[in-house]
């Protein structure tokens, strides 16, 4: 072993530095997080060549006071924590006084700032952690930091950053997340001088998601605000009928900081168990507003892993909200006719829109409040269970206002309260509104399901074992809220229904499926069919394994099952609802099942078996069926809004509109 020895200056800042900084990407996420803790309500963000070669991060904040800025270049230094103590209840974005420090070390790095109690500001430049001068400098309110040859001191480092455009990709992704994270400031982004990013700043999330991710995402958001045990859970996420191929959309923030959290992702993707199509993931932008003290931010130097004091709590808000949020605010998806979509968006001039636009807030005028109705991101009239009265809720859709050149405007969230249960229809009602004005409304889009179903991924995220939900109450059956009449069933696969103004296509198999699965879930004591003689069946010893270590779950789902000896399992009883189904080939489809559920908690792969029945006994497509059949399968869809998915996640039903219809006859315009 060589002589021990202390590291000069540089080489130990260079070390330090790698750990902070890595590309253009962390310089740009410390220095928006160091202005936005400075009370900023304006940053702008510019880089050339990927950020490697010049970045700009401009802010009007506090700014630092003049004998604080070579202070602030020194390693460990910060105004965010005094003491230990304060370690506890962290509330700032930075607070490990490395950022500045490891910056300088690796490029030229020059400061103009000036505060409000100063009369002239003052100008620092640093290069490669050497201090170069300091001096005065007219300038405004804030801070500006102009970053240039990004390690141009470290040849080692420069080697691995990717080419500048993929550079550049992963700084505007930065600015897209911070942005989302704080609406209430305003973001711009120039892009080797092209500006690419703008938002308002008027703190509304929705306008922030509209600017970041686009009008196609925006509306197919569905609002949240939840609050459980102290935890403060509100932002959007998406319907289950427009969940991605990939988790790349999920943004999950505490107290403002952006986080990867294996439990919050968890909890929303077993919230959309059973809704969201196989192979899909749910996108959402969430913040949780927590005590400071239950949650630690002091894990890694780039502070975007933390620890929960209470991992269940955090799971439970999340679970619960998001599945609140999908009782009230999802609908079924709505059948979009061919020219729909241009005809609503083919306005040459935005005064053209004028006078529907003045219909329409007319008619809002004249509505009654309704106090508890949740917000739904639709232009549809609901109709409730109490004396089909029409409740209108959020009938002006923003993305028209925002087309016509107007800024976004947020969807208003509605307080909910914790609950151990979720209601079948929260929908609140209200008197009887007027009729709206003829043309004030039109359709909106349905959200399209892709056509091609992706694989999950090999790395999905199961629910831990502790943290599963508790078993939802049972949700009565009622009369649909309007008369039906079942008018036929079409490719001996879909039941058509007419229900009051709308033409409703059911999927015959998706909604026997889910009606099955539903009923498994409620049985306390699955009902079984004895086997005339119990039958063996030999599997491979993979098999046999996966069967022999699920059998208290087969049990459990109405399977009777046991060892018979050497690779083989006899079967004595099956459900009720798969009497007459071949033996042989459902234990092979279980024991592949099991094989592949094997890094899954033992409630989901329960959750799978009921699937799995729920499949094989469900009504096939294809075959025919009689009147009473359809009429008992249309009403008991068509009673509530429990049945919206079948357990894959397919849409049970669609609606086509009689005025939709109309317009394809050309009956009216």
């Amino acid at each position: 072993m060589g002589k021990i020895s202390v590291l000069d200056k540089q080489t130990a800042e260079l070390i330090a530095a790698g750990e902070v900084v890595d590309r253009p990407a962390s310089v740009a996420k410390e220095l928006i997080e160091n202005a936005i803790d400075a009370g900023a309500t304006a940053v702008t963000v510019e880089i050339q060549r990927g950020g490697i070669l010049y970045m700009r991060v401009t802010d009007n904040g506090s700014g630092f006071l003049r004998e604080d800025i070579p202070t602030a270049f020194l390693r460990h230094a910060t105004s965010k924590i005094h003491a230990q103590d304060d370690l506890d209840t962290i509330h700032t974005l930075g607070f490990r006084g490395e950022a500045l420090a490891a910056i300088a070390a690796v490029s030229r790095v020059e400061l103009t700032t000036r505060t409000a109690e100063e009369l002239a500001g003052a100008r620092y430049r640093i290069e490669g952690g050497e201090e170069i001068g300091l001096e005065d400098a007219g300038c405004p309110e804030g801070t500006t930091i102009v970053m240039r040859d990004l390690f141009y001191n470290t040849p080692a480092r420069m080697k691995f950053l990717k080419k500048d455009i993929s550079e550049a990709n992963a700084v505007s992704a930065v600015v897209d997340r911070q942005a989302l994270s704080h609406p209430e400031v305003a973001f711009t982004f120039i892009r080797d001088g092209k500006t690419t990013l703008r938002t308002p700043g008027d703190g509304k999330l929705m306008s922030a998601i509209y600017q970041v991710c686009g009008r196609e995402f925006a509306g197919s958001m569905l609002p949240i605000s939840h609050e459980q045990g102290g935890i403060w859970l509100n932002g959007f996420v998406c319907k289950p009928t427009a969940c991605r191929p990939n988790r790349n959309l999920q943004y999950f923030y505490i107290n403002g900081r952006l986080v990867k959290s294996r439990t919050m992702m968890a909890a929303l993707e077993q919230a959309y168990k059973n809704s969201a199509m196989v192979g899909k993931f749910p996108a959402c932008v969430l913040h949780m507003h927590i005590p400071y003290q239950t949650v630690d931010v002091n894990v890694h130097p780039s502070k975007m892993e933390v620890r929960f004091s209470d991992e269940k709590r955090i799971f439970d808000a999340v679970y619960y909200g998001t599945k609140s949020a999908i009782a009230a605010g999802d609908v079924r998806p709505k059948m979009q006719l061919g020219g729909e979509k241009t005809e609503r968006t083919t306005w040459s001039n935005p005064k053209e829109r004028m006078p529907q636009r003045a219909a329409v807030r007319a008619y809002q005028q004249m509505l009654p409040t309704v106090p508890q109705a949740p917000a739904r991101p639709d232009t549809d009239i609901f109709l409730s269970d109490v004396g089909q009265r029409a409740v209108q809720t959020n009938v002006w859709n923003p993305a028209l206002d925002i087309e016509a050149g107007e800024e976004p405007a947020a969807a208003p969230i509605q307080a909910s309260r914790p609950a151990e249960s979720i209601p079948a229809d929260p929908a609140a009602t209200a008197e009887e509104a007027p009729a709206p004005p003829d043309g004030a409304f039109p359709s909106a889009d349905a959200d399209a399901v892709p056509a091609e179903e992706a694989a999950a991924p090999a790395d999905i995220v199961p629910a831990p074992a502790d943290m599963q939900p508790a078993e939802q109450a049972p949700i009565q059956l009622e009369e649909p809220p309007q008369p039906i009449r079942v008018i036929g069933e079409a490719f001996h696969t879909y039941i058509l229904v007419e229900q009051g103004e709308e033409l409703i296509l059911l999927d015959k198999h998706a909604a026997h499926e889910r009606i099955l699965y539903e009923e498994l879930k409620k049985e306390e004591e699955p009902r079984q069919q004895l086997l005339l003689t119990p039958e063996p069946v030999r599997l491979s010893r993979e098999e046999y394994a996966a069967i022999m270590e699920n059998i208290p779950l087969l049990r459990k789902a109405g399977y009777d099952v046991d060892d018979f000896g050497g690779s083989s399992v006899m079967v004595r009883a099956l459900p009720l609802v798969l009497s007459g189904t071949d033996v042989k080939s459902l234990m092979a489809e279980l024991a592949g099942g099991f094989m592949e559920q094997r890094r899954t908690a033992l409630p989901q792969r329960l959750d799978w078996l009921y699937h799995s029945v729920a499949c094989r006994a469900a009504v096939k497509a294809g075959n025919l069926s009689g009147p009473e059949e359809l009429e008992s399968l249309a009403r008991r869809v068509l009673s509530g809004k429990d049945i919206m998915y079948c357990p894959h996640g397919r849409p049970v039903a669609i609606r086509l509109t009689r005025k939709e219809l109309e317009k394809q006859f050309g009956r009216i315009q």
